[in-house]
Order: structure tokens, then C-alpha cells, then sequence
């Protein structure tokens, strides 16, 4: 019996992680959940679920499931995030805290040397190289959970082998190209929150289908993708695949390619990462290959969504500038999403972040959570400018 620790447990993915161990009551258990909002949904698995802990954002929040009937034990905080990211009473942790906030919790997790099912991307884009020796000096087991690269990771035939030992040339990332994939330039100007967050394939969080919108979902996955396999940025190609059904690909020397299909369905990677290297039901329908349309692939198209080029130029820069670069993602889809600022502007915003501040080597995670503060005072500062003028 596995014991699970879910952090971000109302979110998309932590929906479709318990709809998956729900189907395996002889194999997993809920240890414990986490939320920062949404508390009546908390309530609602912890009715279904009877975990052993759940952590909130503060004190009040801890007050109020209390006075509704819970029993277990309520941590609140970064403190309280850290203490069952770490703590002995689970051996599975699903990382799905969105952002930077996932940072600490998932990389205490990797600490504790737990399985941990990786679906915070933003913990190897700010972190890549110290969260990676972290992992290999604690012992812990990393299965991504993000379709593209649980992909990867199924048809590799050593996973954890270096590349070229396994005969690898590239890896294909797919991305379906958002809800503006044929849009033209000027009509992106004005397109809304409400547009954006409306993706064609996938169910997600806001953030996560504005920055699916914007590209720069496929630009933090190209950086996570270079940790995750030790490939470099070069060897990893983005395809825009409309359809969502070939979720990534991988190309070997002798010129095969093996890809992993499915429905766009989150259960499917997330079974995968819990079981394996068993299978398990994931309650997902099969493809018919009978009734499926054609597969399309086709080049992204970087002058309408240059989000992807600056996440490729902050890789190769190196040192703080991942950081950098997400902390403004964060902060510019934030105020989008609160029609504080236009779609277009987001990739200006991250642009004028990089540009002005100053990349540094990463000796210590003082030095990544320094960058990003930097970046979320310099794009706060620079919003407030444009509420002003």
C-alpha cells in the first residue's frame, strides 16, 4: 500500500491524481492534501479521502475546516507545505503546486528521497541543476508527470541513461498551438482573459492555458525537458501537433521515431507515474485509431509567439536568467488574467526583465529565490507604472 502526499490537491492535476487512486483503493492511500483556495473543495476530499494531514494557506483557513468537521490534523503555510512534503507517513508525492511556489515544497520531497511525481515545471526551470543533484544525492525517484515528458520517458529504453547511450538524437516535444494558433497578429492585441484560459484540447488551470496560449508552456517545457534527460537545447525540437494525440516523440540514430499516443487526458501520465514500472488502469477510453483524423505537424510560429524564443535564449544564457523569466511570466499572466495588461504585452514584460536585470551564477537556492524576487519587484513596479500613466 502506497501512501500519497498531494500537493496542490484542487487543481486540475490534483483532481485527476485522486480520480486515479480512487480507482486503486488496494494500492494507494491519501496521506496527505494540500490547497491555497478553493476550501470547499479541500472539504469535499477530505470527506472522500479521509487523509491523515491537510495544509492551508493561513491560520483562518485552518480555523474554518475546523469548525466544518475536520478532524485531522491542518498545518498552515510554507511550514506547513515543507512538513508533508517531508514527513515519513507518505512514499509518493504528486508535485502540483502551480509556479514558483512549488519550488521548496517539491524539492523537500526530493530531499526526503520519495517518489515524486513531477508536475511543477517551474521547479526545474528556476532550479534545474541544484534540483537534479538533489536527486541523485537523496536517492529519490523523479517520474514527470507533464504528458510531453511522461512521453519521453516512456519511450526511452533506459530511462536515466544519458542520451547518447541510448542512440538518441533529438526529442520532439508536441504542443497543440493554443486557442490562437491561426489568429492574426493584430487581432492578439485584444483577445481576453476569457478567450485565452478557452483551450481547445486540454482542461488546465488558468496560468497553465494562458501560458499554453502565449507558447510559453512549450518554452518551460523545453527547459525542463533539457534537466529531465540531460539533453541540450538543441536536441530538443517543439512541433505544433493541432490534434493532441501524439503527446511527444523521440528520434533515434538509426532514424526511427517512437511517440506515445493517447487522449489528451492528464489521468493517463499520471497512472503511468504512480505504478511505474507496473501499468494500471487509469480510467481513460482507448483511442479508436479507426475514427481518428489525420495527425498534423507543423512548425511554431515564434513572430506571433516569441514567448518560446526567450525561454530558449534564457536556457543558453544560463545562471539566474530561468528564473528571471519565469518570476515575469508569473507576474505578467497574473495581471493579464486581471485585465491589468494586454496579451501581447506579456512576452514584453518578460523581454524587459531579462534585459535589465543582471544574470548571475547560481551557486545556492539563495541565489534562485533572490533572482526571482528581483523580477516579481522589478514587473510589479513596472504594472504599477501603467495603472499610473
Amino acid at each position: 500500500m502506497h501512501k500519497v502526499c498531494l500537493l496542490g490537491a484542487t487543481g486540475s492535476i490534483g483532481q485527476s491524481s485522486l480520480e486515479v487512486i480512487a480507482l486503486h483503493p488496494e494500492r494507494y492511500t491519501v496521506h496527505a492534501l494540500s490547497a491555497w483556495r478553493r476550501m470547499d473543495v479541500l472539504l469535499d476530499l477530505y470527506r472522500r479521502f479521509s487523509p491523515q494531514v491537510l495544509v492551508v494557506a493561513d491560520r483562518a483557513q485552518r480555523d474554518d475546516l475546523y469548525r466544518a468537521g475536520v478532524r485531522c490534523d491542518v498545518l498552515y503555510g510554507e511550514e506547513g507545505l515543507l512538513s508533508i512534503a517531508a514527513d515519513a507517513g507518505s512514499d509518493i508525492v504528486v508535485a502540483a503546486i502551480v509556479g514558483a511556489a512549488g519550488l521548496l515544497p517539491t524539492l523537500a520531497a526530493v530531499r526526503a528521497g520519495k517518489r515524486v511525481l513531477l508536475a511543477n515545471k517551474e521547479s526545474l526551470v528556476m532550479a534545474g541543476a541544484l534540483f537534479m543533484q538533489a536527486v541523485q544525492e537523496h536517492g529519490a525517484a523523479l517520474l514527470p508527470v507533464d504528458s510531453e515528458h511522461n512521453a519521453i520517458f516512456q519511450c526511452l529504453e533506459k530511462p536515466g541513461a544519458g542520451l547518447a547511450e541510448q542512440g538518441i538524437e533529438r526529442l520532439i516535444l508536441t504542443a497543440s498551438g493554443g486557442p490562437f494558433r491561426q489568429y492574426e497578429l493584430e487581432r492578439l492585441h485584444t483577445v481576453t482573459p476569457a478567450e485565452a484560459v478557452r483551450h481547445p484540447r486540454w482542461s488546465m488551470g488558468p496560468k497553465i492555458s494562458v501560458d499554453s496560449a502565449t507558447l510559453m508552456n512549450k518554452g518551460l517545457e523545453l527547459i525542463e525537458a533539457c534537466y529531465l534527460f540531460g539533453a541540450r537545447d538543441d536536441q530538443v525540437q517543439i512541433v505544433v501537433h493541432p490534434q493532441s494525440i501524439v503527446h511527444s516523440m523521440v528520434q533515434y540514430r538509426d532514424g526511427s521515431f517512437l511517440a506515445q499516443l493517447g487522449r489528451p487526458d492528464m489521468r493517463t501520465p499520471i497512472a503511468h507515474a504512480l505504478a511505474w514500472p507496473e501499468r494500471i488502469d487509469a480510467g481513460v477510453e482507448a483511442l479508436d485509431l479507426l475514427q481518428m483524423a489525420a495527425l498534423e505537424f507543423e512548425a511554431p510560429d515564434e513572430e506571433r509567439f516569441p514567448c518560446l524564443r526567450l525561454a530558449r535564449q534564457a536556457f543558453a544564457t544560463g545562471g539566474t536568467a530561468c528564473a528571471i523569466l519565469n518570476a515575469a511570466n508569473e507576474m505578467a499572466v497574473a495581471a493579464f488574467l486581471q485585465n491589468e495588461t494586454s496579451f501581447t504585452m506579456i512576452p514584453v514584460i518578460i523581454a524587459e526583465a531579462l534585459q535589465r536585470l543582471p544574470v548571475r551564477a547560481v551557486h545556492s537556492l539563495a541565489d534562485v529565490l533572490e533572482a526571482d524576487a528581483q523580477a516579481r519587484r522589478l514587473v510589479a513596479d513596472h504594472l504599477q507604472a501603467l495603472r499610473e500613466g
